[in-house]
Formats: structure tokens, sequence, C-alpha cells
């Protein structure tokens, strides 16, 4: 078994640039701004032959009562527990301050193994702060500059010795980090993969309350601030022994209103959650129905091929349920033509009313998404379809639909192959969908469907 490694240090001083370092890729938010990251978040780290788990944590404050900074704290603290050892990252520029001396004395108290780090060591510019570490009495500090990739090798001098066991290191000869491959989308994915799904929303209608709920656990941090979550936070879950990742995400609002760059990060980090998921939870609030922006989520999570679900969440504080959930359905149905019979579930994150229906329904959304189906059936349904419905034709000389086949799943993606294709319209391509929809219940999911020149076998 691995080990896992958490980074602690007060705000601003490089650890989530650190964290990308090792993971190889740019996951957690980084900004000049202190305080981005509330949530911690774990990833696979590869440093040389040397594979970990590690944890970027938010920013150390001497946070106290019972305010957001208190929250953001204590979820530092549930990382640290987790951890098998901390590195202490320092800003070497700065040199030591208070606070960093605060920190190490409470690592220290752990009785965990601490590696002090000085980053921003490069330059010439931290030689002055990275001696002055020394005084910290936590061992050499080592010299990094985590944003250039410099002293990767010394960290791991340092983290070697306390590999647990041979599982921890691999024969991989590079001594820099390798990241994951995320050049595949969610339809890449092999079928054993966890089921990745993303929950979405505008701010502050319970998306880290749900996924709270789901699991069990207060993994993500929560409140009445609208705002709160900024990075999107995967949480590895298992229901069912069917293996889940949970994504938690920023709230998106309309673009005329974001005006903050970090919330702008926050944005395109939501989106990119989607673009990988396979289904996503799209969490409405009760009280205030479908909105525009609802509609405008939903229409994105579509554009992207991903199978939807609709979350109607704060369901307890609704009086009259059956007209607002008839009202939902009519809203969504007008709107959303694309995704015609999108699931929906009510629930109440706070109290857990309705719960046990959220990842039951996600999963046959899932399975409607990822659906094959063979040609015999599919031809014998254009054949029928044709009989019922021609396409127009074209000064006397008929559009004729010779052969359809499904290319792949993941969104359910169709090619008929026609003598005109150019001819058949739009209002006849949306016929066709929403026949298969019926026909082989592919309700609630986009549907790609392309019409193609059937070749001629006697052309030169």
């Amino acid at each position: 078994m691995s080990i896992t490694v958490a980074i602690f240090g007060r705000p601003n001083v490089g650890k989530s640039t650190l964290f990308n370092r090792l993971v190889g890729r740019r996951t957690a938010l980084v900004d000049n701004t202190p305080g981005v990251t509330r949530d911690w978040r774990e990833g696979k780290a590869h440093l040389g032959p040397l594979d970990f788990t590690i944890i970027d944590t938010a920013g150390f404050e001497n946070a106290g009562g019972g305010d957001l900074a208190s929250r953001i704290q204590a979820q530092s603290d549930r990382a640290l527990a987790r951890a098998d050892l901390a590195l202490l990252v320092i800003d070497a520029r700065v040199g030591v301050t208070p606070v960093d001396r605060q920190l190490a004395d409470d690592l220290r108290r752990t009785r965990k193994p601490i590696i002090l780090i000085a980053n921003k060591h490069d330059l010439g510019k931290g030689e002055a702060g990275w001696l002055d570490a020394f005084s910290l009495g936590l061992g050499d500090p080592v010299p990094m500059a985590a944003e250039h990739g410099e002293g990767l090798g010394l960290l791991y001098d340092a983290l070697s010795p306390f590999a647990a066991d041979e599982s921890a290191v691999t024969t991989d000869d590079d001594p820099l980090p390798v990241g994951d491959d995320m050049t595949e989308t969610a339809a890449d994915r092999p079928a054993d993969a966890p089921l990745q799904l993303a929950i979405v929303g505008r701010p502050n209608v319970g998306k880290s309350t749900l996924i709270n709920r789901l699991i069990g656990d207060e993994r993500v941090i929560t409140g009445p601030e609208a705002g709160i979550t900024r990075d999107a936070i995967a949480v590895d879950w298992t229901f069912d022994d069917r293996a889940f990742r949970l994504i938690d995400t920023a709230g998106l609002r309309r673009k005329a209103r974001i005006s903050d760059r970090i919330e702008g990060m926050a944005t395109g980090d939501t989106l990119q959650a989607i673009r990988f998921a396979h289904v996503v939870i799209l969490v409405v609030d009760a009280t205030r129905g479908v909105d525009r922006q609802d509609v405008t989520i939903a229409r994105m999570v579509a554009d992207e091929g991903r199978a939807p679900v609709i979350a109607i969440n704060k369901w307890d504080l609704v009086q009259k349920t059956k007209a607002t959930l008839d009202d939902v359905r009519e809203r969504l149905d007008a709107s959303l033509p694309q995704i015609r019979g999108v699931r929906l579930v009510t629930t109440s994150a706070l109290n857990g009313l309705g719960i046990g229906d959220v990842l039951p329904t996600a999963i046959q959304a899932y399975e409607t998404w990822n659906r094959q189906i063979a040609t015999g059936p599919l031809n014998r349904w254009l054949a029928d379809v044709q009989s019922w419905q021609a396409p127009p034709s074209d000064h006397g000389k008929p559009v004729r639909l010779r052969y359809m086949t499904q290319t792949k799943g993941r969104p359910p993606t169709f090619v008929v192959f026609s003598n005109r294709p150019e001819l058949v319209p739009d209002a006849y391509s949306r016929y066709l969908v929403n026949g298969l929809r019926d026909r082989f219940d592919l309700s609630g999911v986009p549907i790609r469907l392309t019409i193609r020149r059937t070749r001629n076998p006697y052309a030169a």
C-alpha cells in the first residue's frame, strides 16, 4: 500500500502549484490571491519511481469560532488525519513567519513525520529564507521551485525512506512527475472504470450538501454562504459494490455576472468536470423552480453528450408538490426537447429526503446513455418510419433512407445512409430522433444522428 502525503502551509506559499506538479497536470486552481483552495483535494502523485497519494489542503490560518475559515481549517485537519506524513511548505522569499512557526508546532504535536519545503527558492531570491527555515527544527529544508519543477530530485530523496513497501515504487525511471492522460473523454474510458458523476447547478442550491449526504460524511465544506466551493473536488466512493467518482463543482452563474477572476477559473473547472463526466446531476432549488440558468446548464450538459439527471433539492420546503413537479416537467420538456424525458428526483439533501433515489436514478441514466442497439432492429424500424412518414421528395425524385447503424454509445450515436442526404430537412431528422427515443427507450439522454450519402459502388 502506497503512502499518503498531505501538503500544509499558510496561504499563497505554492501548495497547489506543488500538488499540480506532483500529479502531472493542472488539477488544483492556482492564483496569486491567497485562500483560493478551500476543500482538500486528493490525487495520484508520481515522482520518479515513487507513486503515492498526495493531498492539497487550504492555507493555514489561525481561525476560530464557527465562521467559514474555521470550517475550512476543520477540513484540513481531516486531511492530516488521513496522511502518513506532512509536507510543510514555506515561502523561501519571505522567510519563516509566526504562522509558519505555529503550524510547525501544530504538526509536530501529531507525531507524524514532517518534510519541510522552502518553496520559491529560485532566481537567487530564496537563499535567506531557506537558511531561516532551519530555525523551525524540522531537519534540513528541501529547496524547491514548484512552479518551474526545480528541486524534485531532492524531494524524492526526502520522500523515499517513507515508502511503506515496494508497492509504492514502480519501474519507471523517469525522474520527473508524469501525470495521468487527460486527452481521453468519458466515452473513451473502459467499461469497468468508476462511474463519473458530476454534481452541478447554480450557487447555493445544495450541491455540496448532497455530496456529503450521499457518502454519509462531511467530506466537502458546506454553509449558507454562496460560492463556497471553488475547485471541482472528486470523491471516490462505492455504492452497492459499484465504484463511483462523485465530483462536487462550483456554482455556475450567467457569464455576465462573473466579474471575479477566481470565479471565472472555478467556472472553467466545472465545465471540465461536465466534459469528463458520465452522468451529470443538475441540482435545482425547488423553492425557485427551473429558471433560465438551470435550462442553460442542462443544455450545456446535453451539448457535451453527458447523461443528465435533475435533482430538485429543498423539496421539504415545497407546499404544492404535484403542481411544482408538473411545472418543472413541463418547463424541461418545452425548453430541452433534445433530452426529452429527462429523469427527475426530488430530494432534501439537508434532511435526507429522497436521497436513496439519487444514485439508482443516475445508474439508470448511465445505462441508457451506454445502450447499444443491434443493426437489424434499427433497420426494421427505419423501414417502418419511412412507411409511416417518408422524407420529402425532390421534384418528384424520392429521397430514400437506405441503411442505418449505431456507431457508438455514450451518448447513443447513429448514422443513416441516404441517396440525397442534403435534402433531408432538419424537421425529419428530429422526427427520426424522437422515434428512436420512443422505440428503443432512450428517454432523457442526448441522441446524435448523422445522415450521410450512400456510396455508389459503380462510381470511379
